[in-house]
């Protein structure tokens, strides 16, 4: 009114809009009957509506009706699912005995339920099982060439192949990998020339990183492999980012993340799971559950019930498999990788498996663990020699084709070996290019240093082994 003070007038238009909520919620009472009572559908209209004016008006029907009855008396916290309890106890860590591990062959290669079986043809088959022993091949002379100190570094993949070659398999060619540093085996099953593994453990011309990486820090673009970096867990939100761009391109492909049970106690793990859970991004992580984290045992990385046990608390779809049955970890992450495309989530798979060589030629294992423990999970529980009895069950496999087989691959990757060493190194101003699109001035400066040194100094470096 025109004539009232401000206050006033407000509380009038206030007054009209209250009015207006109470015929609603009126109404709405009426329909569902007075027999329901607003304890049932009247209340939840009224706090909609915004049942505090309407009290602050009717104070004594508001104090009549704010009955709750049992079945409305639940937690409205925003931040969990959960029901009220009245009596103080703390949740056990060991409240589930143990998440089963998934598999689908036993140790002496036999499928344990036909239903889980893949039904996968020869061809593919034998192409995991050449995938995984020319890795073999592969790590035996590389890990000698470091000993006998042509090479400065290398770590071994033993005992993991299964883990590399079934989960590769399972993805489309074009799926993003990001892994750690211990998945050449996927690839190898991608076709990476093994010209290109002895070039970057070399680090010569053929090198596609140009001399400037450790060895095994591989990568390759056309193969959808992301170069592999040496600090431990920084590929997790990267991949998470990358597979909330896919997902935002509609790309219909998944990003695989590998990693090492050791890694996931790195906060990037948490940052990862958490952001790819919250962003349902269409990523798989596979964590390599090895039993070391270098030389740290499981027993003394986490008290909790391994690595899945964690996706549920990120609210991620989680299973644990035999990471030493390559056709389970190839079922696990075929099906992983079409319900993460399908319905843009996450995954977590956790492959049980065992590192059976040293972390790295830095490493000597025998300072922390035994010779016999070693000798079990190479001779008793090893991926390849498993994979080897399930073909030879099938008549697909013989000793030999065997032996011609070890004969052949070796031969392969001798020759690439000794291509390797014979080629020159990559010429030295290459460490200044590809950061900058231009190089400042303070990189530039440094050129120069460079520059002036060899000139001065050039004598006392082997020169003639790099590119001119």
């Amino acid at each position: 009114m025109k004539g009232q003070p401000r206050s006033r007038r407000g509380e009038g238009r206030i007054s009209e809009r209250w009015s207006v909520k109470m015929a609603m919620a009126a109404a709405a009472v009426k329909f569902w009957g007075s027999s329901r009572g607003l304890g049932r559908a009247g209340l939840p209209l009224l706090r909609l509506l915004g049942a505090r004016g309407l009290a602050r008006s009717h104070p004594h029907r508001w104090q009549r009706q704010q009955h709750f009855s049992s079945l409305d008396d639940k937690p409205q916290f925003p931040g969990a699912s959960a029901e009220f309890i009245d009596k103080l106890e703390f949740i056990q860590p060991n409240v589930i005995s143990g998440i089963p591990i998934y598999r689908v062959m036993d140790r002496q290669g036999q499928i344990i339920n036909p239903s889980e079986d893949p039904h996968l043809p020869q061809e593919k088959v034998l192409k995991f099982y050449k995938s995984m022993t020319l890795l073999n091949t592969m790590d035996r002379i590389l890990y000698e060439s470091q000993r006998q100190g042509r090479i400065s570094f290398y770590m071994t993949n033993y005992g993991e192949e299964g883990t590399h070659v079934g989960s590769a398999a399972a993805l489309d060619n074009t799926d993003l990998v990001f892994g750690q540093y211990r998945e050449a085996g996927v690839l190898i099953y991608r076709d990476y020339p093994l010209e290109l593994f002895m070039a970057q453990c070399y680090g010569n011309v053929s090198d596609l990183g140009k001399g400037r990486q450790m060895p095994v820090h591989y990568g390759c673009r056309e193969r959808h492999f992301v170069t592999i970096s040496s600090p431990l867990a920084t590929q997790i939100p990267q991949a998470v980012g990358a597979a909330y761009a896919a997902k935002r391109a509609n790309a219909n492909r998944v990003v695989i993340c590998y990693f090492g049970e050791g890694a996931a106690s790195e906060g990037d793990a948490h940052a990862g799971f958490n952001f790819a859970a919250t962003l349902e991004c269409p990523i798989i992580f596979f964590c390599r559950n090895n039993g070391y984290a270098i030389s740290t045992p499981t027993s003394e990385q986490y008290r909790g019930d391994g690595i899945a046990a964690r996706g549920p608390g990120y609210g991620i779809l989680s299973i644990r498999v035999d990471g030493n049955d390559v056709f389970a970890v190839y079922n696990a992450t075929k099906e992983a990788r079409r319900r993460a495309v399908a319905e843009n989530q996450p995954f977590l798979i956790e492959a049980m498996t065992y590192r059976i060589g040293h972390h790295s030629t830095s490493d000597d294992s025998s300072a922390y663990r035994s010779v016999d423990e070693v000798n079990y999970w190479d001779k008793q529980d090893h991926p390849i020699s498993r994979l080897r009895h399930y073909l030879q069950s099938r008549g697909w496999w013989d000793d030999e084709q065997e032996k011609a087989w070890r004969k052949q691959s070796r031969k392969k990757v001798m020759e690439a070996f000794e291509q390797a060493e014979r080629k020159l190194k990559p010429n030295p101003n290459l460490i200044f290019s590809d950061v900058y699109q231009e190089m400042p001035a303070q990189l530039r400066k440094q050129q120069e240093s460079l520059a002036r040194h060899l000139q001065t100094y050039g004598e006392h470096y082997p020169l003639d082994h790099f590119e001119k």
